[in-house]
């Protein structure tokens, strides 16, 4: 727990219960992408007394500060993941709604170098693949 304070107050944030939780929550899950429901879910299991609205507003306020990314995959589903601060590209199953986490250089020159070619400067990006598994 002295890791997530040390977070919170690094971004600014005052040190609650429903803070600590949520940021535990979303740093031990083996789902890296989890809705604001994945999130209060898990809480509900675990025993937790944590709102749905808790979990929403606080969410929201580490988007804010930069601990967590929100992503808008197919059907404008929001998702957040802890900010680690690595770039990658997701894949999204749409069978399965899982969402897998890559990066591949060669995309990432291609992108630079279409970018340059129309004579911008690349200043971010997000790269989505919707997918489906393969038949045998």
């Amino acid at each position: 727990m002295a890791d997530e304070n040390q977070e919170l107050r690094k971004a600014g944030l005052k040190v609650t219960l429903p803070r600590v939780k949520i940021l535990q929550m979303l740093e031990s899950s083996e789902d890296h992408h989890m809705s604001a429901e994945d999130v209060y879910k898990a809480l509900m299991e675990a025993g937790d007394d944590v709102g749905l609205a808790t979990v929403y507003r606080v969410l929201t306020q580490f988007e804010t500060a930069g601990l967590v990314v929100r992503h808008n995959f197919d059907g404008g589903h929001s998702v957040f993941e802890i900010a680690r601060g690595e770039h990658h590209d997701h894949m999204v199953c749409l069978d399965s709604g899982r969402v897998i986490e890559f990066h591949n250089e060669e995309i990432e020159r291609l992108q630079q170098r279409i970018a340059d070619e129309h004579g911008y400067e690349l200043e971010d990006h997000s790269l989505v693949l919707y997918v489906k598994p393969k038949k045998s």
